[in-house]
């Protein structure tokens, strides 16, 4: 029996581009359900009733919640094909460790640039701007974060170049001009399929943002 899998996302998020991309890496054919986020359905509740977000896989009836943990998943469950993490230990490790990181400051920092002002939003810049060097550091001159070949830290991260515009917009910045090795190895991973086509343009991502800031009362 073929497994059955569902995928409770919204176009927009990088979180779930990160499943979409994953999947594709794989091979692994899936069902995508697009949800209202203001209007949350009741499998997405049913399915993550701690924090009632998307991304969620549904692997055979089984929610997976969180896009880390999901990629892990991923990798762990059709782990014979396209390998994300590294089979050394402590490459595992540092793969895991840049992935929060991506999540826990180049995020916050990229999230802070088109929702603050004053102070805060300055300080979000120079966050952004600054945790950019240190992923361009940790790549050094490998074609991708997983060496040869796109692995966990790539899928990670690359989602967020379809808000780059977003970022650099409102920002008043370039990241191109300030780290250009970071737009080339984002292109190498726009060159695969399974990142392409799981990527929004970035022009609508930004038209999008525009209006969200206005629902919110930040323009």
């Amino acid at each position: 029996m073929a497994d059955e899998i569902v995928l409770l996302d919204f176009w927009i998020s990088p979180f779930g581009m990160r499943v979409k991309i994953a999947l594709a890496e794989k091979g692994i054919e899936y069902e995508y359900k697009d949800q209202d986020l203001m209007n949350k359905s009741p499998l997405l509740l049913q399915s993550n009733p701690v924090h009632k977000k998307i991304p969620v896989l549904i692997h055979n009836g089984k929610p997976i919640c969180e896009s880390l943990i999901a990629l892990e998943y991923i990798d762990e469950v059709w782990n014979d094909i396209t390998p994300l993490l590294p089979s050394d230990p402590y490459l595992r490790f540092q793969a895991r460790f840049w992935a929060d990181f991506v999540d826990k400051k180049f995020v916050d920092c990229a999230t802070k640039v088109w929702t603050t002002k004053g102070d805060e939003h300055e300080a979000a810049k120079k966050g952004f701007l600054e945790s950019i060097k240190l992923l361009v550091g940790e790549l050094g001159d490998k074609p991708f974060f997983g060496g040869e070949t796109l692995g966990f830290v790539d899928v990670s991260l690359v989602p967020f170049y379809s808000w780059l515009s977003v970022c650099e917009k409102f920002g008043n910045f370039s990241v191109e001009e300030e780290s250009p090795d970071f737009i080339a190895w984002a292109k190498r991973c726009l060159q695969k399929e399974s990142v392409s086509r799981s990527l929004p343009d970035q022009d609508k991502v930004y038209d999008f943002v525009v209006q969200l800031r206005k629902l919110k009362g930040l323009e």
